[in-house]
């Protein structure tokens, strides 16, 4: 059986979700995810892992509740309870999502595997679609490393770990990107031994040293075991009982009781059966696109990780608004020059946008740097949480916010005042002269400025 569309969406997640329920106010849309609707960000992502780390921060405060004239007892983790919030809220989210599917007329739904079959025809099961207009959004999936006896040892991935109910006793985390840290920092707060393994010579490599070595040194204050420069190149054991062979440590192996494979994601573009298409991803698995998200492909855009470059919800939630109004509402849109930010969850919290100072550097810029620790800020102190600093890069030139790099209480909420700078060409100065509510944290972004709430001395 044949069906006929003017639109086919081909992914669930926070980018084909909202783009497929926008396209069907322009006609019928074939709307094909094979997994649970919202993606890896409601499913095994942004929300659960957050939940999860919640009650992660939870158990840490009660630990240190003394430090704050409170006397309890130490707390006891009962991890199927957090496991049981976490799928509730993930739960009535997620039915909101299949409820707006299910209002939506001109949307029929396919939950399974699709293939293409044709050049513009994609088999699912037992039925053939075809479509004017085709939209990919198939997201990524966990990297299995070439690790020496993988196959045979038993591992988590992040998406399975997420349901685990009872507490590890020593987690081994392979991967030191912002997945492993957040897993690894999580259930140290639980409560089970953690060892990170971390190829890289740095924990998040991708961020400002300064940014890394704070996240590191909190790390250590956690007593979570880091082993950075270090590389896994064997597994084996059984459940309970896995030993990890590693390079680069006079220690060689670590001993834990769960493993977690953490390095890296990979595009899912290798079974959709693109070569029917006429489209050819990458070695690296994304898909070439143009700055309005189209492929080489007419009529064919591709959207959210698998396009590459910034893999993150709110990229793809700002990719499924391009295309919706370059390709529906025929608005001069596109994603040239955006500017993305980032957080990772983990204590102290980073967030993050534009170039870090090395970068800056190696770009040919004359950098001024600003720095304000948390030990600096009287909100900081005051909640007992002075973990990490706040960063700004600056071109010498023109004054101009480069970037800014925080790690410490509620980074991924102070980091938009510089997100909001950069995008309206606000200078460094401008930021120093605005006046800041005390006490609060975000004095610190005006002191990291130079501005009229640096400390005295």
């Amino acid at each position: 059986m044949v069906e006929r569309y003017q639109t086919l969406v081909i992914g669930g997640g926070m980018a084909g979700l909202p783009l497929a329920l926008r396209a069907a106010r322009h006609g019928r849309v074939a709307f094909v995810e094979k997994e649970k609707l919202g993606g890896t960000c409601l499913n095994r992502g942004c929300i659960p892992t957050k939940t999860m780390i919640a009650s992660a921060e939870v158990a840490h405060q009660v630990r240190r509740a003394a430090e704050f004239g409170v006397r309890v007892g130490d707390p006891v983790v009962d991890l199927s309870a957090v496991v049981a919030r976490k799928d509730e809220i993930v739960e009535s989210i997620r039915d909101g999502s299949y409820r707006a599917v299910e209002r939506a007329e001109s949307v029929d739904h396919y939950p399974a595997q699709g293939r293409f079959v044709g050049p513009r025809r994609l088999r699912v099961e037992d039925t053939e679609l075809e479509a004017d207009r085709i939209f990919l959004v198939t997201g990524m999936r966990t990297t299995v490393p070439p690790i020496e006896g993988l196959g045979g040892v038993p591992y988590h991935p992040s998406r399975t770990l997420l349901d685990l109910t009872e507490l590890p006793e020593h987690l081994v985390v392979v991967g030191g990107g912002y997945i492993g840290c957040e897993f690894a920092q999580m259930f140290r707060r639980f409560g089970s031994r953690v060892t990170l393994v971390q190829r890289a010579e740095r924990l998040l490599p991708v961020e400002d040293p300064d940014i890394s070595d704070a996240v590191t040194d909190g790390f250590g204050a956690d007593g979570t075991e880091v082993r950075t420069g270090t590389t896994c190149v064997a597994v084996a054991g059984r459940a309970g009982d896995i030993r990890v062979g590693c390079t680069g440590d006079p220690s060689d192996e670590v001993r834990g009781s769960h493993l977690l494979i953490a390095a890296g994601r990979t595009p899912n573009t290798d079974r959709l059966g693109l070569d029917q298409l006429g489209l050819e991803p990458a070695r690296s698995g994304f898909l070439p696109v143009d700055d309005t998200l189209r492929t080489p492909v007419e009529d064919v855009w591709a959207l959210g990780d698998i396009r590459g470059g910034g893999l993150f919800t709110h990229t793809a939630r700002d990719d499924a608004d391009v295309v919706y109004r370059t390709v529906f509402r025929d608005q001069d849109r596109s994603i040239a020059g955006r500017i993305v930010p980032h957080a990772v969850f983990v204590d102290p919290e980073v967030g993050a946008v534009g170039l870090t100072e090395p970068e800056a550097r190696a770009a040919g810029y004359e950098v001024i740097v600003g720095r304000q620790d948390f030990t600096g800020v009287a909100k900081a102190r005051a909640t007992g949480n002075t973990r990490g600093l706040i960063k700004f890069v600056v071109d010498a030139a023109t004054d101009r916010i480069l970037g800014c790099h925080i790690a410490g209480p509620n980074g991924g909420n102070l980091v938009h005042e510089a997100v909001l700078a950069i995008n309206v060409g606000a200078r460094y100065t401008d930021v120093a002269q605005a006046m800041h509510i005390h006490p609060t944290l975000a004095e610190g972004v005006n002191a990291a400025a130079g501005g009229v709430h640096r400390p005295a001395g």
